[in-house]
């Protein structure tokens, strides 16, 4: 009942409130392309093959898709004789979509509204065998669309956060409803699994994979910064404003540890000229990555070149992860974690907060508010080497338990593609 009561309400609102965003975007003169496809427009490339099976992969956001591109790949590797299509909610989500998958998806395209048209004509259209929703994208309609077609559809990487459960709870009729519809759903931790289970979730399809983020391989590194007896400061990712704060901190440092060494890392090489000059403001002697490829006798290095950071953690002690003392919304951590480095990152962290989150209950590592606890977690991290210790061990037991996420979901698969 309640389900029905959402569809018809969701036609009601979207005869009234459709005709006025879409003329509102077009006198605003932005692009309603989405809107057109999202409402039913649905095209298929010529190329198509409509005879084979066909596996959606959903992603909401930019987080998101950069988080499944592996396990799209794996997939289209492993099942090479199947239709890959990926679908996104935002503009941001396609263009991340296009730049990371355009090489192996049969087809890119958006995700419908959760109106009955909608999500029908996107069914009929792609006719799929499977879908995957990553995260927890909960829509009735089509959850329930999919249910009554008999199309599996599934739930992956799962979670609820502290806030998001909280307003849940209230919702629980309503979820209680939906949720069941769903022929499995895969949580990263026992936490999320619980949370669903009592939001109304059926117990019999839910079950904990891990996290997908963490399946990532530990890449092969030969080199060698000539950092001599020094302990190594990173700073990835910075972006403007954040600097300032780094060599803030890298300087009230080096009074207590003067053989420690920065290496700057700005996110955009555009701005590698204006972190130079800062450099020299402080007065601290450096070396560009591009020059000399080490510190030698200098106290920074600053990154000035592409396609090198990831490697580079591997040859620091401890790692600050840029993008956090701003709204950028923080970056991947996990390219520090994965060479078992102790990771601290600013309060913005939204582009990465469920591996934040398992990260710092882990201990492995640390949001920090402020310039103050940046340097006070930094130097209790130089200073004490059980500390130090035993937060490095953290790191290898957080990464290592939250592997086999992938492994998990193709066993899965194979139940319904070969």
């Amino acid at each position: 009942m309640i389900i029905k009561i959402y569809s018809f309400l969701s036609v009601i609102l979207s005869v009234i409130i459709f005709p006025l965003f879409f003329i509102t975007r077009k006198i605003q003169k932005k692009d309603v392309t989405s809107w057109k496809i999202k409402l039913g427009g649905y095209k298929l490339p010529s190329d198509y093959d409509k005879n084979k099976k066909t596996v959606v992969v959903h992603g909401v956001s930019v987080g998101e898709v950069i988080s499944l591109e592996k396990m799209i790949r794996r997939i289209k590797n492993t099942y090479s004789n199947v239709n890959l299509v990926v679908t996104t909610g935002t503009k941001t989500g396609q263009e991340t979509a296009h730049k990371k998958t355009d090489d192996i998806a049969d087809f890119i395209t958006y995700f419908p509204f959760d109106t009955t048209f909608a999500v029908k004509k996107f069914l009929d259209t792609i006719r799929p065998d499977v879908i995957l929703i990553a995260e927890t994208e909960i829509w009735p309609n089509f959850a329930y669309n999919c249910n009554k077609r008999n199309i599996p559809l599934f739930i992956i990487n799962g979670r609820i956060s502290d806030e998001s459960y909280k307003s849940y709870k209230f919702l629980k009729p309503f979820f209680k409803n939906v949720l069941p519809l769903y022929t499995g759903i895969f949580t990263q931790s026992t936490i999320d699994k619980e949370r669903l289970k009592v939001l109304g979730a059926n117990p019999d399809t839910l079950e904990v994979m891990k996290n997908l983020k963490f399946d990532v391989e530990k890449i092969n590194v030969d080199i060698d910064i000539k950092k001599e007896n020094s302990k190594v400061l990173i700073a990835g990712s910075t972006h403007k404003g954040e600097d300032e704060i780094v060599l803030d901190t890298y300087k009230k440092l080096k009074t207590k540890h003067p053989n420690l060494k920065l290496l700057l890392a700005p996110r955009h090489l555009t701005r590698c000229d204006d972190v130079i000059e800062l450099v020299k403001n402080y007065n601290f002697t450096f070396n560009l990555y591009s020059k000399d490829a080490g510190f030698y006798d200098k106290e920074v290095l600053i990154l000035d070149v592409m396609g090198e950071l990831a490697k580079l953690y591997s040859v620091s002690d401890v790692a600050f992860i840029g993008g956090s003392f701003n709204q950028t919304g923080g970056h991947n951590p996990l390219e520090a974690i994965i060479f078992n480095k102790p990771v601290i990152s600013g309060p913005s962290i939204k582009n990465f907060r469920d591996i934040y989150s398992i990260l710092s209950i882990a201990k492995a590592a640390f949001v920090v508010n402020d310039k103050e606890e940046f340097y006070n977690i930094a130097d209790k991290l130089l200073s004490n080497k059980e500390f130090y210790e035993e937060t490095v061990k953290n790191t290898q037991d957080v990464f290592n338990n939250q592997q086999g996420a992938l492994d998990f979901i193709i066993e899965k698969l194979n139940g319904y593609l070969v």
